[in-house]
C-alpha cells in the first residue's frame, strides 16, 4: 500500500502554491497517499491530493485556537505515516502528533523570532520578549521532530546540528512561465505580486517612486495582492500616484503569469526589517522565471543573486527616487531590460526552480521511509 502522508496547514489558503502545487503534487507523483488539511469551504479531491476541510476561520484569534485544534483533529482521524505542517501555530499539534508515534516534519517558512517585528497587532513594548520566547519555545520543539524543512538556507542556520535537516526553497515552476511569444517592444507597466501589499512590502515606496518616473515614459504600476491593513488602501489611494496604478486584487496562478510575462520589470521592495533582509521571496524569482528584469532591495542575499546572474537592479528600497530611477533607467533602455529578463530566465532553468528543489524534498521522505522500514515501522521514533 502507498505510504500515508497527511499536510497540514491552518494559516495558508488551500490552494498555496508552495503546500499545494508544489509539495503536494510532488509527493502524489512520487507514488504518495497525499491529504492535505486545509482551511476550505468543503473537502474533496483535486489533483490526485485529498482535500479534507476545516472551517476557514474568521479572524486571527480563531484561527490560532478553534482552526488549529480543528486541524489536529482531523489529523488524527487520517491516521497517516507522515504528518507534515507548515505553520508555528501548529508546533503543539505536532508534538501531539509525535506523541502518538507518527513521523512528523515541520517546514519553516520563515525565521519565527525575526517575524515579531513587522506583526502590526504586537504591541512595540512586547515585541523583543515575545520574539525570544518564541525562539526558545520553538528551538525546544524541533527536537521532537522526524524532519525539519527550511524554505532557505538563512532559516536553517538556527537547526543545523538537527539530524534530518534539508533546505527546500521556494523556487518556481517552470511551466507556469512559458517561454515563446513575442515579446512587446516595450511594456509601459512594472508589476508588484504578492500575496499581501503592506507597508513593509514597500507599498507607499511604490507609489512614491511611480509618481517620480517622468511622465513622457508614460509608465504605470499594476499591483497583484490584497492590501492590508485597511487604513493603508486609504492611505493609497490618498496618494497621487495611485492614478498611475491598477489595483488588480488577487490572481489565480495562469493571471500572475500572463500579467508578469508582459510587464517591463518586477518590483520586490521589500524594507529592510530583519526577516526581509535573509528572505528568499518567491516573487523574486517568478520575475526571473517570466524573463523580466528585477528591481530589488540591496540585501546582501538579493544582491548575491541578481549580480551573480544579472538578471536586475538593486535599490534602495526606502528610497522612491531610487526606485524611480531604475524604473526610468528600464524604461529608456529596452534591449538592456530585454537582455535582463532573458539572463534571469536562463538561472532560473539552470538553479532557481522547483524541478531541482523536488529532489530534495523526496530525498527526505525516501530517507525516513528507509529510516522506518530498517525498524520494522513507520511510526517509530526517528534516531
Amino acid at each position: 500500500m502507498p505510504i500515508k502522508v497527511c499536510i497540514l496547514t491552518s494559516a495558508h489558503p488551500v490552494f498555496d502554491v508552495r503546500i499545494f502545487h508544489k509539495e503536494c503534487k510532488t509527493l502524489v507523483r512520487a507514488g504518495y497517499d497525499v491529504t492535505l488539511v486545509a482551511g476550505h469551504s468543503e473537502s474533496l479531491s483535486v489533483d490526485g491530493v485529498t482535500i479534507k476541510a476545516v472551517t476557514p476561520a474568521k479572524g486571527r484569534f480563531e484561527r490560532w485556537f478553534r482552526t488549529t485544534a480543528a486541524v489536529y483533529r482531523a489529523a488524527v482521524a487520517v491516521d497517516a505515516d507522515i504528518y507534515h505542517f507548515h505553520d508555528p501555530e501548529l508546533i503543539p499539534a505536532g508534538l501531539l502528533l509525535r506523541a502518538r508515534g507518527k513521523k512528523v516534519i515541520y517546514d519553516m517558512h520563515e525565521d519565527l523570532p525575526r517575524t515579531v517585528p513587522y506583526k502590526p497587532y504586537v504591541p512595540k513594548w512586547l515585541q523583543p520578549a515575545l520574539a525570544k520566547v518564541l525562539g526558545i519555545g520553538e528551538s525546544l520543539a524541533v527536537r521532537r521532530f522526524s524532519g525539519l524543512i527550511a524554505a532557505s538556507p538563512e532559516i536553517s542556520a538556527r537547526y543545523v546540528a538537527h539530524p534530518n535537516l534539508s533546505i527546500v526553497q521556494n523556487y518556481p515552476l517552470r511551466e507556469e512561465f512559458p517561454e515563446g511569444g513575442e515579446t512587446p517592444a516595450r511594456s509601459d507597466y512594472v508589476v508588484y505580486v504578492g500575496l499581501r501589499i503592506t507597508r513593509a512590502r514597500g507599498a507607499v515606496e511604490m507609489l512614491r517612486a511611480i509618481e517620480l518616473v517622468p511622465e513622457a515614459l508614460r509608465v504605470r504600476l499594476k499591483l497583484v495582492g490584497t492590501i492590508e491593513p485597511g487604513d493603508l488602501v486609504q492611505q493609497l489611494q490618498g496618494m497621487p500616484g495611485w492614478g498611475l496604478t491598477e489595483y488588480v486584487g488577487p490572481l489565480g496562478r495562469v493571471g500572475v503569469s500572463e500579467l508578469t510575462r508582459n510587464a517591463m520589470a518586477g518590483l520586490v521592495v521589500l524594507h529592510p526589517e530583519p526577516n526581509y533582509v535573509n528572505s528568499h521571496p518567491v516573487k523574486l524569482f517568478e520575475y526571473m522565471c517570466a524573463g523580466i528584469p528585477v528591481i530589488a532591495s540591496d540585501f546582501p542575499v538579493f544582491r548575491r543573486i541578481i549580480e551573480q546572474a544579472q538578471c536586475g537592479i538593486l535599490v534602495d528600497s526606502l528610497s522612491p527616487k531610487k526606485i524611480a530611477g531604475a524604473i526610468e533607467f528600464l524604461a529608456a533602455h529596452p534591449e538592456e531590460a530585454r537582455a535582463m529578463g532573458a539572463r534571469g530566465r536562463l538561472a532560473v532553468n539552470s538553479r532557481y526552480n522547483w524541478q531541482h528543489e523536488e529532489q530534495v524534498l523526496l530525498g527526505m521522505y525516501n530517507r525516513m521511509c528507509h529510516n522506518a522500514e530498517s525498524r520494522g515501522t513507520l511510526g517509530s521514533e526517528l534516531t
